[in-house]
């Protein structure tokens, strides 16, 4: 009796590199979607401290702020942002609405910000 060869067939191996190879794109795929999501929540996260000061320093100057726009910079860990503070009448004229936009240096929008000030 002749003994069954052993190993496997060139076009299983070729099978088996075909699956790793897709596997392999998917997970690198995967990791880029992640860093690139990292990289938009840190974006995000540091325009809105930006925004959030502005409205902060807006409350604290006990000022009732006038309607209309004023643009600002601001810079978080080593980023700069382009800003503006919106602000708009209410129906209530003891109340002023106020919207921080906030983009990048290179003009790409990246966040709003809105709250309501009181007279004080």
């Amino acid at each position: 009796m002749k003994a069954a060869p052993r190993g496997f067939t060139l076009i299983e191996v070729l099978v088996a590199l075909a699956i790793v190879a897709i596997a392999l794109g998917a997970g690198i795929k995967a990791a880029s979607a992640l860093s690139s999501n990292a990289e938009r929540l840190l974006e995000v996260s540091s325009a809105q401290w930006c925004a959030e000061n502005q409205l902060t320093e807006l409350r604290l100057s006990k000022q009732f702020p006038s309607v209309g726009d004023i643009e600002f910079e601001c810079q978080q860990l080593g980023r700069n942002y382009l800003g503006r503070l919106v602000v708009r009448p209410t129906p209530n004229p003891n109340f002023r609405r106020v919207e921080a936009l906030l983009r990048t240096a290179e003009g790409t929008p990246l966040l709003g910000l809105s709250t309501i000030l009181g007279r004080y």
